[in-house]
């Protein structure tokens, strides 16, 4: 029997390669879930109960939260990363981290094969065999659900002709759960007009009124909320629990895809949001305006790097090293107010403050300079346009 290596997730597709490969194929599978936060004990039991249901012959969970955080989120704060300026990553950076795991595994235990449940039409597949081609091309690559363009409905009859008739139910809204996000595909996606309902997203309203929230950071790490001092994954993961409570990071992500065609995707990522939102205000106050100009256009391609699967390519380490320096003096307490579908960002206080008040109030009063020292500034500093406008008029 050849020993395949399965990215198992125990939804539709990855259940249907299951089956797939262990009954049709007669392979030696080995089922491997990479859990980056979002999943509790419950649910993993559940899917390994899942697992051993398609005829998998192991089935293997491997906790990847802190190096998800460790070697992608607190990047992604750092540059206050927000694609398209709307969505988090949500799901495209823990895809990373899990391709990276999996093939680990694979090479632990000596597998002749790999296989996801990704299709033809999406990231996925992309930022998977990117990784399992890098990190192991000695390993042969086999997706089914791509090579065999089938669809949802397909999948669902396959699995009932083979006596496997649990509830797909769900299978109407895919949904994937991660320490930085949730993201939810479904029929009205696929379009470019229909909006997501209510109860397609995993939280609901739960709270009315306003809450306060205090977050601390210290040089760029989220280190406490509401005081309460904990591991950055762990605040992100409290703060998830108070704010999507309030049904807060809901949106609508269209983009392009790697693949060249236009993408449209819905999410919920309460802390991701609030966090990014927090973090940049704070920036605005303790970094220079050159600090935070070419950190935007930096941030930004490590972003759409590392949406695209480029994760591995060195000048990845290159943009890490400037955010992470970017961060020496990012620390201090941000104030929010959680609200029903949305937040407001109150105020910081920092040691850092460049708001300094002895320099002067901006629009008020002036302490650094005199008013003849402005005036020869405002003239010396309009050079250029005025040479401009006198010779071109």
């Amino acid at each position: 029997m050849k020993k395949l290596v399965l990215a198992y997730s125990g939804g539709l597709d990855t259940s249907y390669c299951a089956v797939y490969f262990s009954k049709d194929l007669g392979y030696d599978v080995h089922a491997v879930s990479v859990n980056t936060g979002g999943f509790s004990q419950i649910e993993i039991n559940e899917i390994e109960k899942k697992a051993y249901a398609m005829g998998v012959s192991t089935y293997q969970n491997i906790n990847a939260i802190d190096t998800y955080y460790q070697k992608v989120v607190k990047y992604l704060i750092y540059g206050n990363v927000l694609k398209n300026n709307t969505y988090p990553l949500s799901v495209s950076a823990e895809r990373i981290i899990q391709a990276i795991k999996i093939i680990e595994y694979a090479k632990k235990i000596n597998a002749d094969y790999i296989a996801h449940g990704s299709t033809g039409a999406g990231n996925d597949q992309v930022r998977f065999d990117l990784i399992f081609q890098t990190l192991a091309p000695e390993i042969e690559i086999i997706t089914p659900i791509r090579d065999q363009a089938l669809t949802r409905q397909q999948e669902i009859k396959y699995l009932e002709s083979k006596g496997i008739k649990l509830s797909w139910s769900k299978a109407k809204y895919s949904i994937n759960k991660g320490l930085w996000g949730t993201s939810v595909g479904g029929e009205e996606t696929l379009t470019s007009y229909q909006a997501l309902p209510e109860e397609a997203y995993p939280s609901q309203l739960e709270k009315k009124g306003e809450e306060k929230v205090k977050l601390t950071f210290s040089e760029g790490e989220l280190v406490a909320v509401n005081n309460q001092e904990g591991l950055p994954q762990d605040n992100i993961e409290n703060l998830n629990n108070l704010a999507s409570k309030y049904a807060i990071g809901r949106d609508i992500h269209v983009g392009d895809t790697i693949v060249g065609i236009k993408g449209r995707v819905g999410f919920e990522a309460a802390a991701a949001s609030i966090i990014i939102k927090a973090h940049h205000l704070l920036e605005k106050h303790t970094l220079t305006k050159w600090q935070l100009q070419h950190k935007d256009y930096l941030a930004n391609w490590y972003g759409t790097h590392l949406h695209e699967g480029l994760f591995l390519d060195p000048v990845m380490r290159n943009f890490e090293s400037f955010l992470e320096s970017s961060q020496l003096y990012v620390s201090g307490e941000v104030t929010i107010t959680l609200k029903p579908y949305h937040f407001s960002l109150d105020g910081i206080v920092s040691k850092h403050d460049l708001m300094n008040a002895d320099f002067g109030s901006y629009g008020e009063e002036n302490k650094g300079w005199t008013a003849g020292e402005a005036k020869g500034f405002i003239k010396i500093y309009g050079n250029q346009s005025k040479i401009y406008q006198s010779i071109n008029k």
